[in-house]
């Protein structure tokens, strides 16, 4: 006889009578199963659930928090009844079959750079621009990801004293790259602790293990990567600075999850340092961690599974009277990917339920 106590069955989510019928697009990838879990780690009124992704993960059952689900094929599958369908399957994926949806009706909050810089679509980060959030069927795009949490801090500068420029350097995680990013990492690993050599680099540019890379993306002809490319031209967007100095270099270092970024900026006022943290203090979305001298800073580490983006080594600009330095930190499956798709659909419902 058994001495094991009974395994208790999962608390599972009730459907929400009168919610928005959501779909997940690309749900069985690695965001695509964070949007499930931010979903219901937010309580958002889900009324049905629909799973979609490509033939290969057609029929598979996947569990989530609302009970398991059936994964639907994407090519086939229809969006009608849909209200809102949080895509993240590839720019390619989301070029043929985001149209398709906003035409059933479907509002869709697209997490692929398929439609970024398409002066027709809202790239949104709902604590700085959730006015451009529209009202009628559309396309909406999520920014890139080391883009949303730059722009949570350079928000908050622009309102208070006004931006002359800006210089960003990433420290991205692997899991930026997918599922597949993060798998060979960790086999990289294993082989360097084995004694074996490194795997050839199918994901990432170089092998990644113990190592750090400052390519992300393909080069252009100017220098610069595509991956930098984004974080000039969509923070100007976003803020509608559209001539706002930016200068980016991405690197993607040996972390499975979160990323980290350290940003210089030139302000076009004078701004104190404690007049900047307290305004970071009282922000949407940040936590400040700022207390060096007791090892108080944050690292990719205490962000990961975190909703909030961290700010941490705030302090003056040696280099320029109006500079400031500072680093952050946020959990790029969540805040910079499933969880600003999930606040920009929260805010499509207080507007469905302001309007009853």
């Amino acid at each position: 006889m058994s001495t094991h106590p009974p395994q208790k069955e999962p608390h599972l989510l009730s459907f929400t009578p009168n919610g928005f019928t959501v779909a997940v697009v690309g749900a069985t990838g690695a965001v695509g199963r964070a949007m499930l879990d931010t979903l219901a780690r937010r309580a958002f009124p889900v009324a049905s659930l629909r799973l979609m992704a490509s033939k290969n993960s057609a029929g598979k059952i996947s569990s989530t928090a609302w009970g398991d689900q059936l994964v639907e094929d994407l090519d086939i599958a229809s969006f009608e009844g849909i209200d809102v369908a949080l895509f993240s399957a590839g720019a390619a994926v989301s070029e043929r079959h985001a149209p398709r949806a906003a035409k059933a009706g479907v509002v869709v909050i697209d997490n692929t750079s398929a439609f970024r810089m398409d002066p027709l679509i809202p790239l949104v980060v709902p604590e700085v621009n959730a006015a451009a959030i529209p009202a009628a069927p559309t396309i909406i795009a999520n920014p890139n990801c080391s883009t949303i949490q730059l722009v949570l801090v350079l928000d908050v500068l622009q309102k208070l004293v006004g931006l002359e420029s800006v210089r960003v350097a990433t420290y991205q995680s692997a899991s930026g790259a997918g599922q597949k990013g993060i798998n060979e990492l960790i086999e990289g690993v294993a082989a360097y602790l084995k004694g074996e050599p490194s795997p050839i680099a199918k994901v990432h540019a170089r092998p990644l293990a113990f190592n750090v890379v400052p390519q992300i993306g393909t080069f252009t002809e100017s220098g610069y990567t595509t991956e930098e490319l984004k974080m000039i031209h969509e923070p100007r967007k976003i803020l509608g600075l559209p001539q706002l100095a930016i200068s980016a270099t991405c690197v993607r270092v040996p972390v499975s999850r979160s990323h980290s970024e350290v940003v210089n900026v030139v302000t076009q006022a004078p701004l104190d340092v404690a007049a900047f943290r307290a305004a970071l203090e009282a922000a949407d979305g940040l936590l400040v961690v700022d207390n060096p001298q007791r090892g108080e800073f944050p690292t990719p580490v205490d962000a990961a599974n975190r909703f909030e983006t961290f700010v941490g080594r705030i302090r003056k600009d040696e280099a320029h009277p109006r500079g400031l330095v500072f680093w952050v930190v946020s959990d790029n499956l969540l805040k910079g990917a499933a969880l600003n798709a999930v606040q920009i659909a929260e805010h499509l419902w207080k507007r469905r339920e302001d309007s009853v």
